[in-house]
Order: structure tokens, then sequence, then C-alpha cells
């Protein structure tokens, strides 16, 4: 039995994949080599998730792996035609963020009514200060996006005494449609915007959504930079017609150096960093394993992506 080849889209720390030595050959490659070495890899581990290198270098016809995986929630870094439609399984790390991110999300609303920032900014100006902070209890928010992330963040703020509301593709029991969005938009305190990029989503965040919300509202962005249109974020923010933003995710990473975000008052800025919590990187590694323990005893994957859609179906 000819041993099959994986091959590892490198980012360092390198995934740790010792349970497999002796079972697969393990080769690596960089954007520079990727397109040379696909046709002869089995199966592809997109451990460097931030790279477009995948969608560049797919050799469409003639041998290509049976099975990409990549280290991420998001696909569409790694999705493009000859991908989609070709019959190569593709998998995600659907699991490993929902909880950190959730955490995330609910600790930057307890910053925004708690008022946090101008806290820390008044202890390092050495102003004293007193002034009345929000109840985050009874509070509404609008998360977009019903899947794991979503619900997560969703379950973690109702937790916190939020009445939230999920908003996902399509409307089923506890998740609204597209259709109610705009009305939900108008009356959420925190709206969440954690769904996945693909064409129907990019962009959704625009000047007329931003219109549409409240003029105390914060929007908190953990999904993904293209669902929002950053020029009309930032003129929400500045012209009022939001209180503030949290932004972890931007069209473009790392962010311009000259991005009015990072000095616009009431945004808070952070690098793409919401899921990564202590020992995210060896989850990841283990989840892959155990995917790829499925795969060669020949069992049916989880976390199968459809490609058409560009996310796990099912919520």
């Amino acid at each position: 039995m000819t041993t099959p080849t994986l091959l590892v889209l490198d980012a360092e720390p390198l995934p740790r994949l010792g349970r497999l030595a002796g079972r697969v050959r393990i080769e690596h490659a960089d954007e520079s080599t990727l397109a040379e070495r696909l046709p002869h890899a089995d199966v592809l581990l997109v451990w460097d998730f931030t790279s477009h290198a995948v969608r560049r270098a797919w050799p469409g016809e003639g041998p290509r792996p049976r099975w990409v995986h990549t280290a991420s929630a998001g696909v569409d870094h790694l999705l493009c035609p000859e991908l989609a439609a070709s019959d190569t399984v593709v998998t995600n790390a659907r699991g490993v963020f929902d909880g950190p991110i959730a955490e995330y999300v609910a600790g930057l609303v307890l910053a925004f009514a708690k008022d946090l920032p101008r806290t820390l900014r008044l202890q390092r100006e050495r102003t004293w200060l007193h002034r009345e902070t929000r109840r985050v209890a009874g509070t509404r928010a609008c998360v977009v996006g019903s899947g794991p992330i979503g619900r997560a963040v969703a379950g973690t703020l109702e937790a916190l005494g939020v009445r939230t509301a999920l908003v996902g593709r399509a409307a089923r029991e506890g998740v609204h449609g597209p259709e109610d969005l705009d009305r939900l938009l108008a009356r959420a305190d925190w709206v969440v915007a954690a769904a996945p990029l693909t064409e129907e989503t990019r962009g959704m965040f625009d000047a007329r959504r931003f219109g549409l919300m409240q003029p105390s509202a914060h929007f908190v962005n953990v999904g993904r930079g293209e669902l929002v249109v950053e020029d009309a974020l930032v003129r929400a923010v500045r012209d009022r017609w939001i209180a503030g933003a949290a932004l972890d995710v931007f069209a473009a990473e790392p962010l311009a150096d000259d991005s009015p975000l990072w000095e616009l008052e009431g945004v808070v800025v952070s690098p793409h960093m919401s899921g990564d919590t202590v020992g995210w990187r060896d989850e990841l590694a283990a989840q892959f394993v155990e995917l790829y323990e499925l795969w060669e005893a020949g069992g049916p994957l989880g976390n199968v992506v459809d490609k058409r859609r560009g996310y796990v179906p099912g919520h």
C-alpha cells in the first residue's frame, strides 16, 4: 500500500503531527512552492490560513489533493472556482474557536457598557471623573451569523441577561431570516457580525445598515473584514450614527498604518485574535489528526464545507 502524502502550507510554529509519524509522508510548502507540490499530494493542510496561495496555485485539471483542510473557520481564503468544481473534499476547524470568540465578544460588550476604554485613558491622564455606566442585562443584541460561533456568542450574551436575536441565511426555529435583519438592527444595542464571507454577505454592513442602527448602538465584527464597508463604518462612528465599534477583522490585514480606524474615538482595534487563546494551535493540530485518522480509515469526515455556499451546512 502506498504511503499517502500530506502537504502542509506552512506557518510558524509548525503543527504538531507526531501521532501520524510512519503513517503518512509529510511534506512542506510555502507560497512559492505550493503550485509545484500540490499535484503530488493526497491531502493538503492549510496551516497558514492567512494565505491566499491555494486560490492561486490550485491545479484545476489533472492530479490534485483528494482532501483539503484549513486550520480556520472561514474558507474564503482558499475557495476558487476550480476547487469548488472539483471532487476534492474541503473541511474546516469548526468547533475550535466558538467559545473563545464568544468570550471575547462578551468582554467587548462589557467594556463598552462599563466605559472601560475611557477609564483606562483617564487613568493614564491621572484624571478623576466620576460617571455612570450602563447595565448589560436587559439590553438587546443582534448576532448576524447562525453558525457555531454565532450561536456561542448568542448563548454567552444571553447568560449576561442580554436579549439576543440570531440571524441566519434562512429562518427556522430560534433563528431569524435575512428579511428580519433591518428591523432587528434598528432596535439592537449590540450588533455582532459573525457570518461567513460569501457573495451574499460581502459588504452587507454598509451606510444604509449603519444608518438603521441606534445612536447608542455598538458594532462588533468577529466574522470577516469584507462583511463591512469600512469607509461607511468610519463615517458612522465619526458622525455619531452609532456609539462605537470593536473590530477584530479587516478587509486588508494587517490594518494599514494610515487607516483612520486606529485613532477614531469609540473604536477598538484588535489584530484578528478573538479566537486565539493559549494552546489554540495544539487544538487545531489535534483536530486535524483526528480527522486524518477518520479519512485514513475510510470513515466519513466531519466539518465538511459546502463549497457552493462557503461554509459547513446544517446551521
